[in-house]
């Protein structure tokens, strides 16, 4: 059985059966079987019927949201945004895909006529991950499908409901059986589904370590996975920043969902001549947080997702405290926080350095590590000291420095005077050990997606 634990209250919110291996072989066959049927659907109508998913998944908003909730601990106040964001990502993807997928000319040339097309891979696999379940799923599963490719979608445990719900949502849109399909999987039924030949691609969100698994798993056939994984993503405040609007914003940026984002601001680095009144405001705004249950519309600050994750969490900050960070919120401030409960505070740690974890670790929760520098030069390194590479931002008033400085940032995505979001216009990739591959936008496409070149002679 799955068992899906709320970090709400700590008692059992969901039960499923898993997927036996019979229905596993079953839902693959079905899903070789209708891919060439819903290839051969006009892209226009493949248009339709994502179009009527999004109005049908929208009318669903609240449901949805509170399920959310319950599932894996974010505020109420918070949780409808997902579906606002899902969305977004859903409608630019259907809208784009008539032309990112559109044959490409190659120019003339005297009797042939010559262009590239861009075919389906086949079966598509999407591994999900829980943080935030319908935005990390639909980065594969829509653009998956309008490129005529057929999903299934194995979500995590902790949130079983939004793959359920994205098969009902699809199959009353009037997708073909078979061309979506949600499976509830254990470990060992995922790898054996990645080796299977009937899979021809694996999206997968999640660890590091799982990454590495899934691409053992896919090693042993030529198939390509798209990889997204960890961050200890940095952000730097330059001397030149708007300070108010870089708290606000910094301040949102590590502890939205509890921190528990792969792209949330985790090391901060801040340039000495703002560096006394950025902390000033900084503990000051973290202080307004109201940790508590995220049924109340009160809470901004959920639980993080289990037990074990706080306990993961609070080792981390003591072995930072032990190598001389120090922490600046005392528990005892959020009455809420609690060991042996996900209910976790929100820290700040200052004095770091990157020997600690803080500042080389991805650490999922709550937690900031901030740190002085005094030139750009120094920012620019510190910054780059990492395994990770997702996304990286600054704060500053002057665009030029901002992207002369982006060029020598190792990192699939550099913002000014924002963070912690997607354009659905952008690429999502990640390097080192963030991950590979890329979705959304027109390049994303080209991830789901063979090119095939037809040469034709018209005359001989």
């Amino acid at each position: 059985m799955l068992q899906t634990i709320s970090p709400v209250d700590n008692s059992v919110y969901v039960e499923r059966p898993l997927t036996s291996g019979a229905q596993i072989d079953a839902a693959l066959t079905l899903a070789r079987q209708t891919q060439p049927q819903w290839r051969a659907t006009p892209i226009a109508e493949r248009t339709a019927i994502l179009n009527r998913f999004c109005d049908i998944f929208e009318a669903q908003r609240d449901e949805i949201a509170l399920e959310l909730t319950w599932q894996m601990g974010r505020p109420i106040r918070y949780a409808p945004n997902e579906v606002r964001g899902t969305l977004e990502r859903a409608r630019h993807m259907i809208a784009i895909a008539p032309t990112a997928l559109a044959d490409i000319d190659v120019g003339p040339k005297e009797n042939f006529r010559r262009f590239l097309r861009r075919e389906p891979l086949g079966v598509v696999f999407t591994i999900a991950a829980w943080n935030y379940p319908y935005l990390i799923a639909v980065n594969s599963v829509v653009p998956a499908l309008m490129a005529g490719n057929v999903v299934v979608l194995k979500h995590s445990a902790q949130t079983p409901l939004c793959a359920e719900r994205f098969e009902q949502c699809l199959r009353a849109a009037g997708l073909p059986n078979g061309a979506f399909q949600a499976l509830h999987m254990g470990h060992e039924d995922t790898e054996r589904t990645i080796r299977d030949p009937r899979v021809d691609f694996v999206a997968f969100t999640g660890s590091v370590a799982g990454g590495y698994a899934v691409q053992r798993a896919a090693a042993e056939r030529f198939i390509g996975t798209g990889l997204e994984l960890g961050g200890c993503d940095p952000v730097y405040v330059r001397h030149d920043a708007d300070l108010a609007h870089a708290i606000e914003n910094v301040v949102d940026g590590a502890y939205f969902n509890s921190g528990q984002s792969c792209c949330g601001l985790q090391r901060i680095y801040v340039h000495e001549q703002v560096y006394g009144p950025f902390i000033e405001g900084y503990v000051e705004l973290t202080r307004r947080y109201a940790l508590g249950n995220p049924l109340d519309p009160q809470t901004t600050l959920g639980p993080v997702v289990r037990t074990s994750a706080a306990d993961t969490i609070r080792r981390q900050i003591a072995a930072s405290v032990s190598a001389g960070a120090t922490p600046i919120i005392e528990e005892s401030e959020f009455p809420a926080s609690s060991v042996g409960t996900p209910y976790l505070a929100p820290q700040i740690l200052l004095d770091v350095d990157h020997s600690m974890p803080v500042m080389k670790e991805e650490i999922f929760g709550p937690v900031a590590g901030i740190m002085r520098v005094d030139s750009d030069e120094e920012a620019v390194r510190l910054m780059n000291d990492t395994v990770f590479g997702l996304t990286a931002a600054i704060w500053t008033a002057d665009a030029d420095a901002a992207l002369a400085l982006g060029d020598r940032i190792e990192t699939g995505t550099w913002f000014m005077n924002r963070c912690d979001y997607l354009d659905p216009a952008l690429a999502w990739v990640g390097v080192k050990d963030s991950g590979r591959g890329c979705t959304l936008s027109v390049v994303g496409y080209e991830h789901l997606t063979r090119p095939k070149s037809f040469h034709l002679r018209t005359r001989t």
